[in-house]
Order: structure tokens, then C-alpha cells, then sequence
């Protein structure tokens, strides 16, 4: 069978969209083409269609070429009905919602990438066909990691380094992460051990392995995440990793890695003070004297 996926903004190297559609692509020996430039002549070479994402005229104009061309329709949505999603910008989401649900319903699969997701579609449009499931953890090569943390020797001289790697957005959770370390770093002033928080938007290539040779804790302070490519990518440098509910995949088989992902379970419901005192408990415990 070959496969089409279509993704708006393909090129972006900063839309983890583009590059999970990627990694999927390459697992299945299957072109990828950009939502804003792509072919009729792609379509119809194609038995099976994946477009990636949702809310904007290029994903409906991908669908409706490929129902004309009675292909088979995969919409992979990412996340986009998480309800949290939905809220934001709400009063858009609601004037194009007919069109969206036009096209879902018309599908023949969506894809989701957590069990959290099969349950957002399914609330979104309950008439969905087949909700297909993708685990893109497996297309990461995560080492090994230990059942229990290991004690990391700090001197006096030594901060430990909180890292936050992606993009400012409402809905990252940034500003619960700054409070968190500003109140350790309050409580500690007496102690051998200081922390240094970077946050880190726009980083690529050298830039980016540079931040992650500086770090000893990825955080992730999400509320709502299309999966968290990033969390993957902390595991696959070694990294201890703190994220939350907010991205509900890292929730599924956590255990295989061991003590190197912390994941806060009520973090996405919280209060504003219950999210910082998560995140200050789980960043305190990774402070070894």
C-alpha cells in the first residue's frame, strides 16, 4: 500500500507535528508532502492519505482531495481535542467545529497516540470510525534506566541545572515551573546546593545539544501536549525527566523508565498552587547533598 502524510508546515523545524509525522513516515516506507503545496498528481499515487493536524483550510483541503479522489482518509489529530486545546481560542474552534467534524466523520480511521486521546475524539465527534493507535515512543532509542535513581555527587560550587527546551506558550506551563524553582531557590539559600533554571526557546542543532550537555533535569510543565517529543528526546541523552498529566502518553508503560521519569499525577486539574508544589516536591527530589 502506499501512503501519503500531508502536514501543514512541513519544513517548520520547530513543529514536533511535522517531525512525529516523520518518524512515522519513515516506519512505513511512505512519502510526506507539505499541506500548502501538495499535488493532485501525489494523491492520486497514493492508496491511503494521513493528514496531520486540524483547524486550519490546508488540512480541509487536503481531506476534501483526497474524498474526491475516494482515497482512503487517516486523520491523525495530535492532541488538538484534548479539551484543554479546545478551550484555548475557544470561540474559533467552535466556528470551524462543523467543518472539522465534517471531515472526521468521513474518515475511514484517526489516529490517536494514548488511550487519553481515543476518549477525546470519541467525545469530540462520537461518530468517528476506526480510532487507530500509534505508540511514537518506539521510534526512540531510550537506553536502559534503573529501577531507582542513583545519588549524583553536587558540590558546593555545582547548581544543579533545570532545563525547559521548547517554545513560550500559554499552555506549556512555564510560568508554574519559575515559581517553583524561585521558591526552592529561597528555601535552599542556606544549603550546599543551588539551582539554575534556563529556559530555552528556538534551539537548534549545536545550540541545542549545547542545552542539553548543560542539564541534569529536563521539565516539562505542560498542560496540554500534542506527546512530548521532547521528553524522548531528554530520555534518549540520558537525562531525568519531570512532566506531567498534561501529556498523557509519558503516563502509559512509565515504568521501563525506572526512576529517570517523574510524572505528576493532578497536575493538569491542580490549582495554580497545587501545580507549583508538585513541581517544587518533584525538583527538590532531585537534589542529592
Amino acid at each position: 500500500m502506499k501512503i501519503l502524510h500531508v502536514v501543514p508546515g512541513l519544513d517548520e523545524p520547530w513543529n514536533g507535528i511535522a517531525v512525529a509525522a516523520r518518524l512515522i513516515a519513515v516506519d512505513q516506507a511512505a512519502a510526506i508532502t507539505d499541506a500548502r503545496c501538495m499535488r493532485e498528481e501525489q494523491i492520486a499515487g497514493a492508496d491511503e492519505i494521513w493528514v496531520h493536524s486540524m483547524w486550519t483550510p490546508p488540512v480541509w483541503r487536503a481531506c476534501r482531495k483526497t474524498l474526491k479522489q475516494r482515497k482512503r482518509l487517516v486523520r491523525m489529530i495530535h492532541a488538538n481535542l484534548d479539551p484543554a486545546r479546545l478551550a484555548y481560542h475557544g470561540w474559533k474552534k467552535r466556528f470551524v467545529g462543523a467543518i472539522e467534524r465534517f471531515y472526521l466523520r468521513r474518515a475511514d480511521a484517526t489516529v490517536a497516540t494514548c488511550a487519553a486521546e481515543v476518549e477525546w475524539i470519541r467525545a469530540y465527534e462520537p461518530h468517528v470510525k476506526d480510532v487507530l493507535r500509534v505508540d511514537l515512543k518506539r521510534f526512540f532509542r531510550i537506553p536502559g534506566c534503573p529501577a531507582k535513581v542513583p545519588q549524583r555527587e553536587v558540590s558546593g560550587s555545582r547548581p544543579l541545572h533545570v532545563l525547559y527546551l521548547g517554545r513560550r506558550h500559554p499552555l506549556k506551563g512555564i510560568e508554574f515551573l519559575e515559581e517553583a524553582v524561585r521558591r526552592l531557590s529561597i528555601s535552599r539559600s542556606l544549603s550546599t546546593v543551588s539551582i539554575e533554571l534556563r529556559i530555552v526557546s528556538d534551539a537548534f542543532g549545536e545550540a541545542k545539544e549545547a542545552a542539553w550537555n548543560w542539564c541534569d533535569v529536563f521539565v516539562l510543565p505542560t498542560l496540554s501536549e500534542n506527546f512530548g517529543l521532547v521528553v524522548a528526546e531528554a530520555l534518549e541523552h540520558g537525562k531525568y525527566v519531570i512532566t506531567t498529566d498534561g501529556a498523557p502518553a509519558w503516563g502509559e508503560g512509565n515504568d521501563r523508565f525506572g526512576g529517570r521519569l517523574t510524572y505528576l499525577v493532578g497536575y493538569r486539574d491542580g490549582t495554580d498552587e497545587e501545580r507549583i508544589g508538585l513541581l517544587t516536591k518533584a525538583i527538590e527530589q532531585m537534589i542529592w547533598v
